[in-house]
C-alpha cells in the first residue's frame, strides 16, 4: 500500500473507527517494523549574496556564468559554460554540451582548479560568483563547493553588471564567433568554440592588463610579482 503512519491512522478511523492517534500508529509501526521509511530532508546552502571585493591577484574571485549557442544544421541549441579569473582575464576552465547539468559546473570547476594547481595544501581557493541559474543553486553544486573548501557567492537578479568580466567575456564569443558563423553540426560547434577559447587565452591582448594575453600576464605575475597597476574592485 505504500501509506506512511499519518494516512494509515486515518484509513484506520475511516474504514475500522479505530479511535487512535498518529503517535501511537507510528509506535505500532514501528514495533511490528512495517514503518515507510522517511525521507531524507537535503540541507539547504544558504545563499551569500556577491559583496564588493578588491582584487589584488590571480584566484582571488573567478565568475562563471553559461551561454547558448545554435546550431542550424541540427535546429538545437548548445551550452558554453565558461569560468573568468578576474584579475588576468584568463578563461581558467570552460565546457561545451548539449546538456549541462550541475555535475558539469562542478566538474569543470574542480578541472580548471587542477589546472592552476590549487589543490597543493596551503594554496587559497578562489571565491566563485554566479548568477541564480539552476546549476549554481543546485545541492550538487552546493556540496561540492562546501567539499572544496570554496566560498560561492550569487549576484542580486538583474545585476549582470556585478558579473561584469564574464558577460563581457561572452559577450566577446557571441560578436568574435557565434554570430559570425552557421554551425551545420555539433561538432563543428564544439571546435569553432574550443578553438576560439584557446587563441582568447594565448593571443587576445587586453589594454587593462599592459596589452598582454591572459596567458602571458598570468605568466608575467608569477615571474616578476604585482605589476603597477590599479586594483579591480568588483
Amino acid at each position: 500500500m505504500g501509506y506512511g503512519y499519518v494516512k494509515l491512522m486515518v484509513q484506520l478511523k475511516r474504514h475500522h473507527q479505530l479511535m487512535i492517534n498518529k503517535k501511537k500508529v507510528y509506535r505500532l509501526s514501528k514495533e511490528m517494523g512495517v514503518l515507510k521509511p522517511q525521507r531524507q530532508l537535503q540541507r539547504k546552502y544558504p545563499r551569500k549574496l556577491a559583496r564588493n571585493r578588491t582584487v589584488m591577484g590571480p584566484n582571488q574571485l573567478w565568475e562563471a556564468d553559461l551561454k547558448y549557442g545554435y546550431i542550424h544544421g541540427e535546429d538545437r541549441f548548445f551550452y558554453i559554460l565558461s569560468y573568468i579569473d578576474v584579475f588576468d582575464r584568463q578563461i581558467v576552465g570552460y565546457y561545451i554540451g548539449l546538456r549541462c547539468d550541475a555535475k558539469d559546473v562542478v566538474m569543470t570547476l574542480e578541472s580548471a582548479l587542477w589546472k592552476r594547481k590549487l589543490f597543493t595544501d596551503g594554496q587559497a581557493m578562489p571565491v566563485i560568483r554566479s548568477d541564480n541559474g539552476p546549476q549554481f543553486i543546485s545541492h550538487t553544486f552546493g556540496q561540492a563547493c562546501e567539499r572544496l573548501g570554496i566560498e560561492h557567492e550569487r549576484i542580486p537578479p538583474k545585476t549582470p553588471n556585478m558579473n561584469a568580466h564574464i558577460e563581457a567575456f561572452h559577450r566577446l564569443l557571441e560578436d568574435d564567433r557565434l554570430s559570425a558563423a552557421e554551425f551545420e553540426t555539433h561538432a563543428v560547434a564544439y571546435e569553432t568554440v574550443d578553438t576560439y577559447m584557446r587563441w582568447y587565452n594565448h593571443e587576445r591582448i587586453h589594454s587593462s592588463i599592459h596589452y598582454l594575453s591572459p596567458i602571458d600576464f598570468h605568466r608575467e605575475y608569477l615571474k616578476r610579482g604585482p605589476f603597477p597597476f590599479k586594483p579591480i574592485f568588483v
